[in-house]
Order: structure tokens, then sequence, then C-alpha cells
């Protein structure tokens, strides 16, 4: 084979490469925007059948755990256009739909610190921008809550300690970081936010002029507690 030939082969060959790269990264961002676009699911429920003998005061079991993958809400910081559905799990199929609930941190209501988990070059990229005091919204089908960012914070990927329990209800974003770093990125960046209130609605008109509606600060305090999964779902991020 003469070198003319050769090279033409090695030209076709990395142009197939190339096209099966494209295609693959289109059918990725296609999912992703699927997932981003379905409407919002209606609220978990979770039932308990009290069986003959049962005592009425016994202490009622904690709610099952949504299964991976699982739509829960979704979660807006309008000051920097941050708009992305949150489903359950921090493992990389999952954060490649959109962010992820960590694992083993609350859920908003529930008492605690939620985590959340995504990649800083997809649906967290807008955090760079992100400010002391601007609004986080996590809404779901039913409900709004609300939160103010108090900290931003670099810690290394094994900080887990930013997951700890707070005494106040609060929200902790995850992300790698640098946000421009090519290849697997060495530190996270990390907002914390504050609970601000929640409001009820019944309907996604409802959900959407609650997220018009007014804001009023308020900060919390941080205290140490068990720790969570931040370096985990970090070391998966991009």
């Amino acid at each position: 084979m003469t070198r003319d030939a050769m090279l033409h082969w090695a030209q076709r060959g990395l142009i197939g490469i190339g096209v099966g790269l494209a295609a693959w990264c289109a059918a990725i961002l296609a999912e992703a925007r699927f997932h981003q676009t379905l409407p919002q699911p209606p609220p978990l429920t979770v039932t308990q059948t009290v069986l003959p003998g049962d005592s009425g005061d016994a202490k009622a079991s904690p709610p099952p755990v949504p299964a991976a993958g699982t739509r829960l809400g979704r979660l807006e910081a309008p000051s920097v256009k941050l708009s992305t559905v949150v489903l359950e799990g921090s493992d990389d199929g999952t954060l490649s739909r959109g962010s992820g609930h960590i694992e083993d941190t609350p859920f908003p209501g529930q008492p605690g610190n939620v985590g959340i988990a995504g990649h800083r070059d997809t649906t967290f990229r807008a955090l760079r921008n992100i400010h002391l005091g601007d609004a986080l919204e996590y809404k779901t089908a039913d409900r709004v809550y609300r939160y103010r960012i108090s900290k931003t914070l670099i810690v290394g990927p094994d900080d887990v300690y930013v997951l700890d329990p707070t005494p106040q209800p609060a929200l902790t974003l995850v992300t790698c970081y640098p946000f421009e770093f090519v290849g697997h990125a060495p530190r996270r960046f990390i907002v914390r936010a504050d609970f601000v209130g929640e409001e009820n609605v019944t309907s996604e008109a409802g959900i959407q002029g609650a997220g018009r509606a007014g804001q009023a600060g308020g900060a919390g305090t941080q205290g140490p507690g068990q720790a969570g999964k931040a370096g985990g779902a970090g070391k998966r991020e991009r």
C-alpha cells in the first residue's frame, strides 16, 4: 500500500470517528433536553397501612427513597438564568440528564441540608456568575421552596463536611472547579443557600406565578454533623 493510500484511509477513519462522536454528543444533548422540558410530575405521596394490633401513636417509618432518575422538581436561579430539572441520585447517568439530588441528604421541606450536584459544563455552568444574596427556588408540583445564597467556597473533592446536617434548613449545590478546566477538574465549587420560606401551589401556572413573587431575605447558621457525599458526587462530575 502506497503512502498516499494509507493517508487516504487514515483520513476516512478520522472522519468516521468524528462523525460518531458528534452523533453521540447530539444524542446526549437531545436526551438532556427531553428531560428538561418534561412537565412537572405529581407530588410524591406515601401511604401507611395500620395493621390490627398496631398502636395509633407508633412512630411512623421514614418515607421510601425515590428510585434513581426519578424526577423530583426544578431548581432555578433567576439572577443567572439557571433552570434545571432535579433528578434523584448523583450517578453519571443521572447527571447527564440534569442536576441530581445527592443520596442520604434530606429533601426540601425536611429538616437539614439538601444536597444537589451538577456538571460544571452543562446544568451548573451558570453558577460561575452567582453572587451572595441571589435567590434560589426549588419547585415541585405543589410547592415552591425559596432560598437565598449565603456563601460560596472552593474545597477539595474529599471535603464532604459541606453536606453536614445544619440546624436550620439549607440547600448546598456541588459542582467541579475550575469551570474552564480541561479534563477532570481537581476542586469543587460549593454554593450554600439558607431557607427563606415556602409557598403552596396547585398548578404549573401557580408555580410560574410563585416564581415571580417577591422574596424576603434571611440567613441561617451552619452546624457540624454527619458527613455527606459531596466528594463522591464531585469525583463523578466532569
